[in-house]
């Protein structure tokens, strides 16, 4: 099969992506093979070629936004049939027995593998996946719109969360990429009035289409302050206006799984008055059954941009140069 493979860590501008031949894989027991027909482009790609964080083995294939056939079921694989619709999420696997586990906190298990990074992922033909980490993926959704969904609609959702921001409070977005872009249909769909900081012109455009109540850069000063905040920018030193930015009380969750060191900070303007400032790291299963099911409710709809597998280098290029409005999505199949 044709594989878009990672042998060395480097700048994506050097593209460390290797489209070659590789086998297919067989599902093992409890997998199920998927034959992939779409893969978001994450972030978490781009820190991967990077080495920003680094796979425990090359080579390796990324892609964690998966959305494709099942076409095979190992032994003992009962949750799906051949010809079954499903996707892939960055968590591939969990202990199911350590104490976080057991608390509904798998992302947090010391032994979680994940998708394009433990295990091969969607920038491929096939991929495997345990069945019980794979989801249905709702009815109305071509491949295409879906595939963001599973990594960027995961994460903004657990980050939306964790933000404690409620219904109808204000709710500060910082960086407009896939997983905001997402993030504020589920806010808009809970009355949040919703404020987006970010840098780009196209990206506060679409912001402003899908419903922004005010947009502007990390550094203006947005009309009121935020009740809660969520920051996708990969960029420590916005951590500090966006703090600055937030009402008493309020909670800024840091979604990103890499960031710049953040500055030091004041301690009056930035972190007083009972202001919490947390991470979030990677989601649950919980969290991609929960989006999936809002998706098909609100309905969320996904702003893409398509490419072929073998363009993968560029689109991850295009990425950090911020340029990509939405998502990407590759077209496998």
């Amino acid at each position: 099969m044709k594989a878009m493979v990672l042998n060395k860590l480097q700048p994506v501008e050097q593209g460390p992506l290797t489209y070659q031949d590789v086998p297919v894989p067989e599902p093992g027991p409890g997998q199920v093979q998927v034959k992939v027909e779409k893969c978001g482009v994450c972030h978490t790609d781009l820190h991967t070629v990077e080495g920003e964080i680094v796979p425990p083995a090359l080579p390796v294939i990324p892609g964690h936004q998966v959305v494709g056939e099942v076409k095979k079921l190992g032994r003992g694989a009962k949750l799906f049939r051949v010809g079954d619709r499903v996707g892939m999420a960055w968590l591939h696997q969990a202990c199911g027995k350590c104490k976080f586990c057991r608390e509904g906190l798998e992302n947090l298990c010391g032994e979680s593998r994940y998708t394009g990074f433990h295990a091969d992922g969607g920038y491929a033909e096939y991929t495997v996946v345990p069945e019980d980490f794979a989801y249905r993926i709702p009815e109305g959704f071509s491949s295409r719109d879906a595939a963001p969904l599973l990594c960027a609609g995961i994460i903004g959702y657990r980050a939306l969360r964790l933000s404690e921001v409620r219904p109808g409070q204000r709710l500060g977005l910082f960086g407009f990429g896939a997983s905001a872009h997402v993030a504020i249909q589920v806010a808009r769909h809970w009355a949040c009035e919703v404020y987006v900081f970010s840098r780009g012109r196209e990206h506060r455009r679409l912001a402003e289409k899908l419903g922004a109540a005010w947009t502007g850069t990390a550094y203006e000063e947005p009309p009121e302050k935020m009740d809660g905040s969520i920051m996708f920018a990969p960029a420590g030193e916005l951590v500090l206006p966006a703090l600055r930015w937030l009402e008493k009380g309020g909670t800024l969750a840091l979604a990103g799984i890499y960031m710049n060191p953040i500055p030091e900070m004041e301690y009056e303007p930035h972190i007083f008055y009972e202001k919490k400032l947390r991470s979030v790291t990677a989601s649950t299963r919980r969290d991609g059954r929960e989006l999936l099911d809002l998706a098909a409710e609100i309905p969320i709809r996904t702003e893409t941009e398509l490419f072929r597998l073998e363009d993968a280098n560029r689109v991850l290029l295009l990425l950090k140069e911020g340029k990509i409005n939405g998502a990407g999505v590759l077209e496998v199949q």
